[in-house]
C-alpha cells in the first residue's frame, strides 16, 4: 500500500504558496482594529487571516512577538511622517506647529491603524512591547530636534535645551494621542486646538530660558 508523505510546510488546500513579510503585518492590522492589543494575537489567527499554513509563518518571524515588535517599528515610521509633514509646513508656509499637530492626528485616525498601535502599546502593551515603542519614540525625539533645531535658529529664536523641548513635545503627544484612541472623530477639533496650544507653550517657555541664560 503506498503511503503520501506530506510535508509541514505543504499548504492546504486554497491557501497561497507564497506570502510576504509585509502580507503578515497587514493581516495582524487588519485583526487588530482600533482597541485591541497585539498581545492577544494568535499565531494561528494571523496565519488563517494572511491565509497560509500555520508553519508558513516561521518563514518570516520567530515566533507571534517578533511579528508584534516589526509592527511597532513599522507604526514608527508613521509617527515620523509628521516630522516630514513639518518640513512641508515650512516650504508651504503653513503654521509650522498647528500644520504638524494636525498631521499627527491625521496619521491617529489613518485607517491603516499604524499609529494606533504605537499608542495603545505604549500604554497597554508587555514589558519587551513596551521597550520596542520606546525606542521607536527616541528615534521621532531625535528627528523632532533635529527640526527644532533647524526652524527655531533659522528665526533666530534658539531653544533652551532642544533635546528635552522634543522629549516634552513627544510625550505631551502621544499621552494625549493614546487618550484620543477612545474619543470620537467629532473631538478632533478640540484636540487639535488643545495640542497646538500645550506645544506652543512648550516652545515659548524653552525660548523664554535660553533668552533668560543670556
Amino acid at each position: 500500500m503506498t503511503q503520501t508523505t506530506t510535508t509541514l510546510d505543504a499548504p492546504e488546500s486554497g491557501r497561497k504558496h507564497q506570502i510576504s513579510r509585509d502580507d503578515l503585518l497587514m493581516a495582524a492590522l487588519r485583526l487588530l482594529g482600533p482597541h485591541r492589543s497585539v498581545s492577544s494575537l494568535g499565531l494561528r489567527e494571523v496565519a488563517r487571516e494572511a491565509d497560509i499554513a500555520p508553519n508558513s509563518f516561521y518563514r518570516h518571524f520567530r515566533d507571534i512577538d517578533d511579528l508584534a515588535v516589526a509592527l511597532i517599528e513599522l507604526s514608527g515610521e508613521a509617527l515620523r511622517k509628521v516630522v516630514d509633514q513639518a518640513r512641508m509646513n515650512t516650504v508651504s508656509g503653513t503654521a509650522v506647529v498647528r500644520g504638524s499637530v494636525e498631521a499627527f492626528v491625521s496619521q491617529l485616525r489613518s485607517p491603516d491603524g499604524l499609529l494606533q498601535v504605537l499608542l495603545r502599546e505604549g500604554s497597554a502593551g508587555s514589558d519587551a512591547f513596551k521597550r520596542a515603542v520606546d525606542r521607536q519614540l527616541d528615534f521621532f525625539e531625535e528627528e523632532l530636534r533635529v527640526e527644532l533645531v533647524r526652524l527655531t535658529e533659522a528665526a533666530d529664536q534658539p531653544l533652551h535645551d532642544p533635546a528635552l523641548a522634543a522629549k516634552a513635545i513627544t510625550r505631551l503627544i502621544f499621552a494625549m494621542g493614546a487618550h484620543a484612541l477612545d474619543q470620537p472623530p467629532e473631538d478632533d477639533a478640540q484636540l487639535i486646538h488643545q495640542m497646538t496650544q500645550m506645544v506652543t507653550m512648550i516652545l515659548l517657555g524653552s525660548r523664554h530660558l535660553r533668552a533668560r541664560a543670556g
